[in-house]
């Protein structure tokens, strides 16, 4: 029997395209941790009613030999429920969704263990380039103001939260890479690890995330990375078929964003994205 008093659970919230992905894969890099991704997903599994990409690890597919099987009825604990089945004591999740992550550390906190809430921010262009990429066919004044709202319910919950938190920005994770994740690593409770860097060197089993960094970890672990659920669509492909596989600063917003869509956000969200600014 998992002891849950042990569990420690890290939540990350923020915005999407802001690399949660990346950041889960490193700290599920660490020989105590297990990254589950999105897993909120959890309640997808066996749900044929849902996308199989919705429903299935996203780099082992149907395969995998964490989530086949594995079966969570909505109502038990879940982060314990997913440390005993892996039989690991810290279970990072990237769902990001407030309410998920309220519900998901009073259940923790009930079992005696410890939430940990992990704010992850980038520059809010980066981000809205990122999702014009994904959407083209989206607009662009839905998606900048969609950004501005999400920060803000993710300061109010961070602001709030009882238990060990700390904010992360994506380009210092990129930049100064040891620096981050040693102080990430205290906050947990973890030793630090230099090889939690390398993590496309690890095996994940994830659910939902970025295709783009779960393809760098594909890449890694399968002989020829098409044999991997995962697949890119043809806007990135190039882009993660050149990684390099370790982590480096994503800076195409620079040259992708179009100055219309740059104009348009200087105009709605230069306030809100002064605290996350970066590079200029």
């Amino acid at each position: 029997m998992h002891d849950r008093s042990r569990l420690s659970a890290v939540m990350i919230c923020g915005a999407g395209h802001s690399g949660s992905t990346l950041l889960g894969m490193i700290l599920g890099s660490h020989t105590d941790a297990f990254y589950m991704g999105e897993g909120g997903k959890a309640r997808y599994l066996g749900d044929e009613k849902k996308p199989l990409r919705k429903r299935v690890c996203k780099i082992c597919g149907e395969d995998c030999p964490v989530w086949a099987g594995f079966e969570w009825n909505g109502v038990s604990p879940l982060y314990a429920q997913v440390a005993a089945h892996v039989g690991q004591s810290v279970i990072i999740d990237s769902t990001k969704d407030e309410r998920w992550i309220e519900s998901r550390a009073e259940e923790v906190r009930e079992g005696g263990g410890t939430p940990i809430l992990l704010m992850l921010s980038r520059d809010g262009r980066a981000v809205v380039n990122s999702r014009l990429r994904k959407y083209p066919d989206r607009d662009p004044g839905e998606q900048i103001q969609a950004w501005i709202d999400k920060m803000a319910t993710a300061q109010a919950l961070f602001d709030g939260f009882d238990g060990p938190k700390m904010r992360v920005r994506y380009e210092d994770l990129a930049e100064n890479s040891a620096a981050t994740i040693k102080a990430l690593c205290r906050l947990i409770g973890l030793e630090y690890q230099p090889g939690m860097a390398d993590f496309a060197s690890v095996e994940h089993h994830v659910l939902g995330g970025n295709s783009g960094t779960q393809f760098i970890a594909a890449r890694s672990r399968f002989d020829d990375p098409d044999e991997a659920f995962v697949s890119l669509g043809s806007r990135t492909r190039d882009y993660y078929e050149n990684h390099s596989g370790g982590i480096e600063l994503d800076l195409r917003w620079k040259s992708e964003l179009k100055p219309e869509h740059l104009a348009m956000f200087e105009q709605m969200a230069a306030t809100a994205n002064a605290p996350y600014q970066w590079g200029d």
